[in-house]
């Protein structure tokens, strides 16, 4: 009975440090919990100035001043609830985007050009109608645990293992590298 009462911020998805006051926010869309991690590195990489949003919490990010977007990918396309949340939201967030970031397991390869031009230029910068910003593809991971039965059984198909390449500084520097690019 007792939790009914508990303040609203310290339901689940609001456990991400910021400061009191952010003008950034972090919008994410996750298979696994990858992109989770990952916007909250970032924020973090911006010493916290930025307020951290799963995409599923169809967040109002009305009274934010900037936005970095992003997600996990999987066969070219990011989840589908970050994909109608941004259209849904398009003429709200186009003049606050900032950033833009993607994570694929890119079959454990090193990022290059060809997967920038994937999927920031030819997906995420027409879905959200935003291009010329700061963007990172980072490498991602597979944790059968976190995967849903069909997607683990068709990985587990190309006989992939699990493995983890998503790098923490690397999101961190890259929260620093959007706040440089709006820095007057």
């Amino acid at each position: 009975m007792g939790a009914l009462l508990l303040p609203r911020k310290i339901w689940a998805m609001d456990f991400y440090p910021t400061t009191s006051k952010a003008e950034w926010a972090v919008l994410y869309g996750t298979w696994c919990g990858s992109s989770r991690d990952a916007a909250a590195w970032i924020s973090e990489g911006m010493n916290g100035i930025a307020k951290v949003f799963d995409v599923r919490e169809n967040p109002d990010l009305s009274g934010y001043k900037y936005v970095i977007v992003g997600g996990s990918i999987r066969a070219g396309k990011t989840t589908p609830e970050l994909q109608q949340y941004l259209t849904a939201h398009n003429d709200q967030l186009k003049g606050k985007i900032k950033g833009l970031f993607a994570i694929c397991g890119n079959m454990k390869q090193p990022v290059t050009q060809v997967q920038y031009q994937q999927l920031i230029d030819n997906y995420f910068a027409k879905l959200t109608g935003v291009s010329n910003v700061a963007s990172k593809v980072f490498l991602g991971r597979i944790t059968w645990g976190l995967m849903e039965p069909d997607a683990r059984k068709q990985l587990q198909a190309f006989n992939m293992d699990e493995y983890d390449n998503l790098k923490r500084s690397e999101c961190m520097a890259f929260g620093k590298e959007v706040l440089r690019s709006v820095a007057p």
